[in-house]
Formats: C-alpha cells, sequence, structure tokens
C-alpha cells in the first residue's frame, strides 16, 4: 500500500515539473483526427518524449530493470490526471500511441527477459517506435489466414509478405510482425511473432492516401527480410496466444496503467462535444431543439462508454475478468465513433456539405465533414464490429461458434482448396 503522503508529494513535484517543462493543450493543439508530421516534428517528439522520460515521468509503473520508474499504478493514474491539459508528447501520433498503449504491454507479457532489458528503454524514451504489422491484402478480420510467412535459413528466418494499414508506419523504427512458419497445421497453430527493422533494406514501407486525405496508414513489402533467432517474441508456432493478449491491449482495455484517466476521458470528451456544440451554435434557429438532444444523446453514450471501459478494465486486472470481454470496449468504441461522425453531420446540415473556406464557421464544417469520412474506421481498425460481436458471442455468452470448415485443417490444404473451390 502506497503511503498518501508519498503521493502527495509526488503529485506536488509533478505539478510543478508539468508547470515548467510542458506547453498546456489548447482547443488547437488537438486535432479532431490525426494530421500528416513531417520529419522534424517526429524528431522534435523524439526529444521532448526523452526530456520527460529522463525526467521520470514515462514508464512510471514499468519495472526498473526495464528502464521505467518501478513505481505502483497509483503513480501512473496521477500522472495521467495531472498531465490531462498538457502537451505530453507523442513524436510519431498515432504510432505512438500504438508503441506504448499495445506494443509495450505485449512486450511486458511475451518478450523474454533479455528482449525485455535490451528493447523496452528505448520504447520509453521515445528512441524506439513500433507498429503493428497485422493485416494484409487478403486478411483482415480473419487475421489467422495471413499468407505472410517466414522460412527457417540456418540460424536464421527469411520472412516474406505484404503487410497492410499499419497506422504510422512510415516513422517508425521496428514493427511487430504476426507470420506463418508451419503450413503444415491449422490456420491458428502454425503463427509466430518477429520483431522486424523497418529501415531494412529489404522493407518498403508506402503511405495508403486515404478519402480524407490523410496518409496515417501505411503498406509494406518484406521482401527475404532476414532476422536472426533473437527477433522472435514469444514461442515458435505459439503465436495466436500472444496475438490475442496484443488485440487485448488494443482494444482498450486489460492493462489499467496505460488506459486513460477519469481526467483524460473527461478533456477528451469536453473537446468532442466542442466541436458539437460549435456546429451546434451556426444550425438554423428551428433546428435548435432537435441538435439539443443529439448533443445529449452523445454526452451519455460517453458516460456509457467510460463506465464499460473502466468496469472492465478493472475486472481483467483483478484476474475475475474473461480477456475476451475486451471486445465489449472496442465494439463500444466501434459504435460511437460513426454515431457521432453522424450526429455532428446531422446538426450541420447543408453547412457540412459547403462552407466558407475561412474563418471559425468555415472549420467547425469542415471538422464535421472531415470526420464523416473518418468516422467509419472505428468500426473497421482493431478488428471489425462484426468481429467483435462473433467474439462476445461465443467466448463472452458462451453461445455456440459459427459453423466452420477450415480450423481444423492444414493451411495448406486450405489455401488449395480455395484455389480449386468454384461456386
Amino acid at each position: 500500500m502506497t503511503d498518501a503522503t508519498e503521493l502527495d508529494e509526488y503529485r506536488a513535484t509533478m505539478r510543478e515539473w508539468l508547470a515548467a517543462n510542458l506547453p498546456r493543450r489548447s482547443a488547437q493543439s488537438m486535432p479532431a483526427e490525426p494530421h500528416e508530421l513531417s520529419a522534424d516534428e517526429v524528431t522534435a517528439g523524439r526529444a521532448l518524449q526523452k526530456q520527460v522520460y529522463d525526467a521520470g515521468y514515462v514508464g512510471i509503473a514499468v519495472p526498473t530493470e526495464y528502464g521505467g520508474r518501478g513505481l505502483t499504478g497509483a503513480h501512473e493514474r496521477i500522472w495521467q490526471d495531472e498531465s490531462a491539459d498538457y502537451e505530453v508528447p507523442l513524436p510519431a501520433g498515432v504510432a505512438s500511441i500504438v508503441t506504448t498503449r499495445v506494443i509495450l504491454p505485449t512486450l511486458l507479457h511475451n518478450a523474454t527477459e533479455e528482449q525485455k532489458r535490451k528493447w523496452i528503454p528505448g520504447v520509453l524514451s521515445g528512441e524506439d517506435i513500433w507498429v503493428q504489422l497485422l493485416s494484409e491484402p487478403d486478411a483482415g478480420s480473419d487475421l489467422a489466414g495471413i499468407r505472410t510467412h517466414a522460412r527457417r535459413d540456418g540460424d536464421n528466418w527469411v520472412l516474406q509478405g505484404t503487410k497492410l494499414w499499419s497506422s504510422g508506419a512510415v516513422h517508425a523504427d521496428y514493427g511487430i510482425c504476426l507470420a506463418r512458419t508451419d503450413p503444415n497445421v491449422p490456420k491458428h497453430k502454425g503463427l509466430t511473432w518477429f520483431k522486424v527493422p523497418l529501415r531494412d533494406e529489404n522493407v518498403t514501407v508506402r503511405p495508403v492516401r486515404q478519402l480524407n486525405g490523410s496518409d496515417e496508414f501505411c503498406e509494406e513489402f518484406l521482401d527475404d527480410v532476414v532476422l536472426a533467432d533473437d527477433m522472435v517474441i514469444g514461442p515458435v508456432n505459439g503465436g495466436w496466444k500472444v496475438a490475442n493478449s496484443l488485440l487485448m491491449y488494443e482494444r482498450g482495455a486489460g492493462h489499467i496503467d496505460l488506459s486513460p484517466s477519469t481526467a483524460e476521458v473527461r478533456r477528451k470528451q469536453a473537446s468532442d462535444l466542442t466541436d458539437l456544440t460549435a456546429v451546434y451554435a451556426d444550425t438554423d434557429v428551428a433546428r435548435h431543439h432537435a441538435a439539443a438532444l443529439s448533443i445529449a444523446r452523445e454526452r451519455t453514450r460517453d458516460w456509457v462508454h467510460e463506465a464499460l471501459n473502466r468496469r472492465i478494465t478493472s475486472r481483467l486486472m483483478s484476474g475475475a475478468g474473461n480477456p475476451a470481454s475486451a471486445s465489449l470496449v472496442k465494439l463500444s468504441i466501434g459504435t460511437r465513433g460513426p454515431q457521432r461522425a453522424i450526429a455532428a453531420i446531422e446538426i450541420a446540415g447543408r453547412s457540412a456539405v459547403a462552407w466558407p473556406s475561412s474563418g471559425a464557421q468555415g472549420e467547425t464544417a469542415a471538422n464535421a465533414a472531415e470526420n464523416f469520412f473518418y468516422g467509419r474506421q472505428y468500426a473497421i481498425a482493431g478488428g471489425s464490429n462484426e468481429i467483435q460481436r462473433n467474439i462476445i458471442s461465443e467466448r463472452v455468452l458462451g453461445l455456440p461458434r459459427e459453423p466452420s470448415y477450415d480450423n481444423d485443417k492444414p493451411f495448406k490444404d486450405v489455401m488449395r482448396d480455395a484455389r480449386n473451390w468454384t461456386p
């Protein structure tokens, strides 16, 4: 049990450091969606993260042997509360969020002692930015159906394949990559994770331009990338268990020290609602009542989501929860994003179709339109809503599984039969 006086002193010291070293957030510093980052911005962000790390405020609850401070979840929550109103560095935008919220806990729970001691300090200091190399052109929702493969070559592995939808990979240093290492067993059993250096001469990273103009997502071409045994994460051919733990973190639950605090959630909610109320202020008087009801509905959904997230996370941390229940949080995120985007369009009306090229009104309407284009990503990224509903029905509620013809067949036979299949 941590002494309350010690926590109060820790909070006071942290407040003083934040006020002296980080700028406060403003409405302008909280864009609704990711913007394109320049190389200079990434470099400056890394330097700022190193500054925060050197002060002891990155990896607060990470064990000291891995470069962290070795403090408690209570210390971590103080940081989350106190830093919510400051510009905390995210050098590579969403890729940095993936690094700390998904990759870091995955490594802590699945990497070897030697790997954790060698890799995690760079993650915490901002020196190393990681992304996920998961989905492929022919395998997304059915993640176990990936075709990227790694074959043994003496003491090394040779990796070949294509990955897609990797957020921020153009700015990343490494990828945590799922590959097939045994095609002679069913698809869930012959998978292995690798650490892949994205600066390798046999790796090509290309941005993918989206409908809203952003190039956050990337595709990666892995052409005979040679990897040593020490780049394997978890057991060879035992990668599906590691994948489940990684997906639990990606879906927003399972590690309370890295999840948003109440203050951070409320700040984000306030920012989102400011966008909606700004649109509301520009609506015709005749439509004000319907718009106000829409905002109230979105606020209610925000609080329901926060309560769900905190309940699921606390149960998982106590050991009483079913890991598959993280899909409840992900489904909530996947339904709220599109709902909020549609609400903004309905409130804005015709101003979200055509707007002034400058001024606050134009910026507000443009944000509503851009969020509408971007809103569906939350229903797809990290596992589609349909996949989450299947997981909840089968693994949480215990309903019968959907029929599957390929779960027990060797993967090579699945691919052979798929090529010969005719309707």
